[in-house]
């Protein structure tokens, strides 16, 4: 089986306050089928960090793996722009 089929995915941080965990906000877009309007959706998931390096704010890429606890399917691949300070707020 190859390792490149798994799903990649590039999302913004929303939280970091659990351990070796992140909380990544998934946003996709699609037309809807009957108005024609394009439809923002956003789903979070649970990313295992092994290192804690992420922030809130933060915009990572992210990779599916294997189940990894109850929650978490997914893995950080790397860390593609970090927030800063006044980016926060």
């Amino acid at each position: 089986m190859s390792f490149d089929r798994r799903k990649i995915r590039t999302g913004r941080v929303v939280s970091d306050k659990m351990e070796k965990t992140i909380v990544v906000q998934l946003e996709s877009r699609y037309v809807h089928r009957i108005y024609r309007k394009a439809v923002k959706t956003r789903s979070n998931i649970k990313v295992h960090d092994p290192e804690n390096s992420c922030k809130v704010g933060d915009l990572v890429k992210v990779m599916e793996v294997r189940p990894i606890s109850k929650d978490k399917t997914w893995l950080l691949k790397e860390i593609l722009l970090e927030a800063s300070e006044e980016t926060i707020g």
